[in-house]
């Protein structure tokens, strides 16, 4: 019993770390995107880091403690600076998702080797964090690809929405109610065990899981 315990500790411990770093590098993504793009302000703030004390947001990062969820601080840019309009701000958005996607695939690899190698997965602690990393980054890519205000989908709804001239106010409307309705969505999902989110992103992470190549838990 006493084993258990312990096991599920390092799972939970194993679960926060690799959610600190899929945040991490998701938000630097987009600091690094938006400086490549003409605006300095993320690195002006000290956004252009690896450093997750830069990205973490206090009260994202106590919901990842308490249920297992949370979020980053949102990197600024100034849209006036970023060069190509609304297609620039598009590219800072997938910046993020594309980040967490890369570093799924590079730190799936070993697993895929092994399993090439020996017919089998490998066992043990390391191959565990290592599966935790990869499942949180491709769950926190597909995630972010929601159209739902502020999350960096609704960038693309955005420019679709643009592409018909849809008014500036309805857009406005739009950034105002994504927020609640985001927080609807979240705690529908766990206080009702309705699973709306992953309903919703199954297609994206079945695609996603075949780019990277391996997500699977032993566990």
């Amino acid at each position: 019993m006493l084993l258990g315990v312990f096991q599920q500790l390092d799972t939970f411990v194993f679960f926060v770390v690799a959610l600190v770093v899929a945040i991490t590098f998701h938000e630097a993504a987009h600091a690094w995107a938006a400086y490549k793009l003409g605006d300095p302000t993320a690195k002006q703030m000290g956004r252009l880091t690896l450093n997750p004390l830069a990205h973490l947001d206090p009260m994202g990062s106590i919901l990842i403690l308490l249920v297992g969820f949370g979020w980053g601080r949102p990197v600024p840019y100034d849209p006036r600076r970023v060069a190509r309009g609304r297609f620039g701000e598009l590219l800072i958005a997938i910046a993020g998702p594309i980040a967490n996607i890369i570093l799924a695939f590079l730190l799936a690899l070993p697993g895929r080797i092994y399993l090439i190698q020996y017919q089998a997965l490998p066992e043990g602690q390391l191959y565990t964090f290592l599966a935790v990393i990869v499942t949180l980054n491709i769950f926190l890519a597909a995630f972010n690809l929601l159209p739902i205000p502020p999350l960096d989908g609704s960038k693309i709804l955005y420019l679709i929405l643009d592409s018909f001239n849809v008014r500036q106010e309805t857009i406005s409307r739009l950034e105002q109610m994504g927020p609640i309705a985001l927080l609807v969505l979240i705690f529908a999902d766990r206080i009702l065990g309705t699973n709306i989110i992953y309903w919703l992103l199954e297609p994206v992470i079945a695609v996603i899981q075949w780019i990277v190549g391996s997500s699977t838990l032993p566990f």
